[in-house]
């Protein structure tokens, strides 16, 4: 948050000077990142001086924000027309906005706990959302990206170009050919992408996946290579995990794999497309066991089935194979 003049506050503090601790996650996007950095920490020289003392994550309004670490929630509600949350950490507080808030003062939260959800209304970037994350050690900001191994990003007005001045990353648009295999063997999609009324809480929001069918302790399966970066309990989401593919067609993509009963990999891990990664569960808010599966491209949350092969092509992918082979492990 902007700090407003005559702020008692120091200005900033240039880097946090606690080191980026195991479990704190991204609050938008793969739990393990990366995301995409709209705005950086730029801290003023003088606490009464413009800056941004925060940074701006892409993200896509309705989507649920977490908690980048374990903490006492104490603050949750609209600041200058704005929903905000702050959790302290001890020592340390940051805060999320605009967010419609999920939790309440006094309320625990452990690391990947959804907080609230991203409104589009009060956004650094609009019509553009994203997510305004901010951490305070004291009395001082610091940039809350230090929290997660990143830290010190600056960003200038460089319009579509990058700081470097090479040409952007090209836009995340599903290809023709798809890019990633279903990670269930028999496709059958329960829930889509997409705006719907939560069966559980009744609440209109995002629904950021898909829903496959999978019976309890079916095996799920990487939609492509990668690298494990997350690998959890993460509140509603239940056991998930994340796995960065790289580029694929372009587009750095990453996909996370929630409601899981099982784990098969660990964080770190380096796994092959078709490798069983968890078996399917209903852990977290769910109402039985599924495949609750997610796609984010360039940090942002998307629908997945475009990047998935078609109806038509789905059978010959390598999981028909695999179990037309008798192959289950």
């Amino acid at each position: 948050m902007a700090a407003a003049a005559g702020d008692p506050w120091p200005a900033a503090a240039p880097r946090s000077s606690i080191p980026p601790a195991a479990g704190w996650v991204h609050p938008v996007g793969p739990p393990g990142g990366p995301a995409e950095v709209v705005n950086g920490f730029d801290p003023p020289e003088h606490a009464w001086s413009a800056g941004h003392r925060g940074v701006d994550l892409a993200a896509t309004a309705g989507a649920e924000v977490r908690a980048a670490g374990p903490g006492t929630v104490t603050y949750a509600g609209p600041i200058a027309g704005r929903g905000v949350v702050v959790i302290d950490h001890g020592g340390l507080r940051t805060t999320y906005e605009p967010v419609t808030p999920t939790v309440g003062v006094g309320d625990e939260v452990g690391a990947g706990r959804p907080v609230g959800v991203l409104e589009s209304a009060g956004s650094h970037c609009a019509p553009a959302a994203c997510l305004h994350w901010g951490a305070r050690e004291g009395e001082r900001y610091t940039d809350p990206l230090a929290l997660v191994g990143g830290g010190s990003v600056r960003l200038l007005p460089l319009g579509p170009r990058t700081l470097t001045g090479d040409p952007p990353p090209p836009p995340s648009q599903p290809p023709q050919s798809g890019g990633l295999a279903w990670p269930v063997a028999a496709p059958r999609i329960t829930s889509p992408y997409g705006m719907r009324v939560h069966p559980i809480t009744g609440e209109h929001k995002l629904h950021d996946g898909t829903d496959l069918a999978a019976a309890c302790g079916a095996p799920i399966r990487a939609a492509a290579a990668g690298r494990v970066t997350d690998a959890g309990e993460r509140g509603a989401y239940g056991l998930q995990l994340t796995v960065d593919h790289g580029r694929i067609h372009g587009a750095p993509l990453s996909t996370s794999y929630s409601h899981l009963s099982a784990f098969s990999v660990t964080a770190g891990q380096s796994v092959r497309a078709g490798q069983v990664i968890g078996r399917a569960g209903t852990t977290g808010l769910s109402t039985g066991c599924h495949l609750h599966f997610m796609l984010y491209a360039a940090g942002r949350v998307t629908d997945p089935v475009p990047w998935l092969p078609t109806a038509s092509t789905a059978a010959t992918s390598y999981l028909a194979k695999a179990l037309r082979e008798g192959y289950r492990r």
